[in-house]
């Protein structure tokens, strides 16, 4: 899946431009205006608030994120530590 595809589709914070042809000014425009104002554009924001404090959430001291990082890295440690002594 594309990047796009992502923030405009599945997480509904972004607009796509058409890159199949040359982008016009008026066209970016557009989609900056779009992006900035009207209803759209608050709906936007608050996804994008949404997601951010989810990851603030996950990536916090204690959140899944670090938890399962300081897991991952214990494993590799311990798996290192297990190798030395057995050799």
């Amino acid at each position: 899946m594309s990047n796009c595809r992502y923030t405009c589709t599945e997480w509904g914070v972004g607009k796509e431009i058409n890159g199949d042809e040359d982008v016009k000014r008026n066209e970016v425009e557009k989609l900056v205006r779009e992006l900035m104002e009207g209803e759209k554009s608050e709906k936007m924001r608050n996804k994008a608030m949404g997601w951010k404090k989810l990851a603030d959430e996950v990536t916090a001291p204690h959140g899944s994120s670090s938890t399962k990082l300081e897991k991952l890295l214990n494993e590799i440690l311990f798996s290192k530590e297990r190798l030395q002594t057995q050799n």
